[in-house]
């Protein structure tokens, strides 16, 4: 098989399990959406809506975030790992929208990344799932993925992520990084053993 048959392949199968595939993170805004995302890092996604909640209900503004001390913020976040850097970094993101933005989330990368804990991932997540611009985040789940399936030969993320945008129309770029995700999740876990991941198994096949 072709790497475009083998990604053909894959969008149908992962279309077939996941036909809506909702954001994983609550959130009401691309304010609430930015801060999910970046509480995700080294947490579950579970973790984080698990947190958010109370956050959002007395920060859910920059402009209530930025008066809210460090403590305050590390308080409401403590149970997800990295709380003392993330409730930082919250702080100074909220402070730097007021001073730079308004207070509105801003529309590009270059912006986006300049914010305290707002890295590439986060920053693509907002731009396709906050703002509707095509993206193709890329996480360590989809690397892996992408690896085991055989659509990037990539060293880490940043190449796998212009691999995907390669192999994969525009249109889906938005929907499909979910999709993959939902699909890690449930049948090829990283910690797993992958025994479920009907779809490595489906291409091995293929290419016998």
């Amino acid at each position: 098989m072709t790497k475009k048959q083998r990604a053909e392949l894959i969008q149908t199968e992962l279309e077939k399990l996941y036909p809506e595939a909702p954001i994983p993170l609550d959130h009401v805004d691309a304010y609430t959406l930015m801060v999910a995302v970046a509480l995700s890092a080294q947490t579950t996604d579970k973790k984080v809506n698990q947190v958010t909640p109370k956050l959002f209900e007395v920060a859910g503004t920059p402009e209530k975030m930025a008066q809210l001390e460090v403590d305050e913020i590390r308080e409401l976040i403590k149970e997800i790992g990295l709380s003392n850097t993330k409730a930082k970094n919250l702080k100074r993101m909220a402070e730097l929208l007021l001073e730079r933005h308004n207070g509105v989330v801003p529309q590009t990368y270059e912006e986006l990344e300049a914010l305290p804990g707002v890295g590439h991932k986060t920053a693509s997540v907002v731009m396709s799932q906050g703002f509707g611009y095509p993206a193709f985040p890329v996480d360590t789940h989809i690397h892996r993925l992408m690896t085991q399936w055989q659509l990037t030969s990539g060293k880490n993320v940043v190449e796998t992520e212009k691999d995907a945008k390669k192999i994969f129309p525009e249109s889906v770029w938005n929907k499909l990084h979910l999709q993959i995700i939902f699909y890690g999740r449930e049948y090829s876990p990283a910690r797993g053993k992958g025994d479920k991941d009907f779809i490595t198994k489906m291409l091995s096949e293929k290419n016998k």
